[in-house]
């Protein structure tokens, strides 16, 4: 098995953090994760599960273990059939629920079925509802030597005091141009020929996410481009009152809720940026958001911010993306400079 760190240079601090533990038995019973969406933090927790779970890891008298890639528990878990292996995902309500929390603390007090140990991994435990946050601290605050728990932060996405204080948190940095490129690049050439993005559909994947790669390669395979571009054309369409709301927010339908709302987060972000006197990371939206920058303070981003942060919240109770945009897009309006009315032609004496 590779180390995840040739993969991806950029995790290789997080990475060589746990193998340093595990070679000197120090690893924490609790890690959470923290990281810019799509820059790898589920790869790194499935490159530690497979270390903690391998029978025969590699180099760990150097410090630098890895798992060996050929044993029983490594062939399991790269056939994902491990069965002490349990992963925690938010479901339809967008959230990591209780009663999944309660199945990971069963999982925790059980013995290992066929491993010397448990992995748990919590993907997105920044979606952790109250109950389920508080559930999982009774795991947290009774910690067992054979269960690692792993929780997946996306940054910017808060957890509860409670639950960090339990925990060993480690980050992840967003890669820089190059090492981003040369992922991309290097998984594009692993699809078929006629299935392979052209360079120009790369160049504005790694633009849109952020240089965030894994996001990046969703987006050059998927639809996600087509879809943010119709939906940014009707946004600045409204913007200039040539096309009513209702028509601008049915094309961030299609987007779905989470990406509807990571746009205007970028969005405002970057109007933050240009008030700033900084650049923005979407350049496609740059001319109207430099317009918009030299009329509005500081303030009036941060607030867009904020309300992206209650739509998100609004998420729990399965809001509707039209509806979120629609709130959204108005508040955005707001922003245009007044039309002052001409000033009457003077009465011919």
């Amino acid at each position: 098995m590779t180390d995840i760190a040739q993969d991806m240079p950029w995790l290789k601090r997080a990475w060589q953090t746990v193998q340093s533990r595990v070679a000197e038995d120090r690893l924490p019973h609790a890690l959470i994760l923290a990281g810019e969406r799509g820059v790898g933090k589920r790869a790194w927790a499935n490159a530690v599960a497979g270390l903690l779970l391998c029978e025969k890891p590699l180099n760990r008298e150097s410090g630098q273990p890895i798992a060996c890639g050929h044993c029983k528990q490594c062939e399991l878990f790269a056939a994902s059939s491990h069965p002490d292996v349990r992963v925690y995902a938010p479901e339809k309500s967008r959230m990591v629920k209780v009663d999944q929390i309660r199945a990971l603390s069963s999982f925790a007090v059980a013995s290992p079925q066929v491993a010397h140990h448990k992995v748990a991994i919590i993907d997105r435990a920044d979606q952790l509802n109250i109950n389920a946050a508080n559930a999982l601290l009774k795991t947290l605050e009774e910690p067992l030597p054979d269960v690692t728990l792993i929780l997946l932060q996306e940054s910017g996405r808060p957890l509860l005091p409670t639950v960090r204080s339990r925990c060993q948190t480690l980050t992840i940095p967003v890669p820089g141009n190059e090492d981003a490129n040369r992922w991309l690049a290097t998984r594009v050439q692993e699809l078929a020929e006629d299935a392979r993005p052209g360079a120009d559909v790369l160049s504005k994947a790694l633009m849109l996410s952020g240089n965030a790669p894994r996001l990046a390669f969703d987006y050059a395979t998927g639809d996600f481009i087509g879809l943010r571009d119709a939906a940014l054309e009707r946004f600045k369409e409204f913007m200039k009152s040539r096309i009513p709301v209702g028509e601008a927010a049915k094309a961030f339908k299609a987007l779905g809720l989470e990406d509807t709302l990571w746009l205007f987060e970028t969005w405002a972000a970057d109007l933050a940026r240009l008030i700033a006197g900084g650049t923005p990371q979407d350049t496609d939206a740059s001319d109207m958001l430099e317009f918009l920058a030299k009329t509005n303070p500081p303030w009036r981003a941060h607030e867009l911010l904020d309300m992206v942060k209650e739509s998100r919240a609004a998420g729990v109770y399965n809001a509707s993306p039209e509806l979120e945009a629609s709130r959204l897009l108005i508040e955005w309006q707001k922003l245009m400079p007044v039309k002052r009315p001409a000033a009457r032609a003077a009465v011919a004496r």
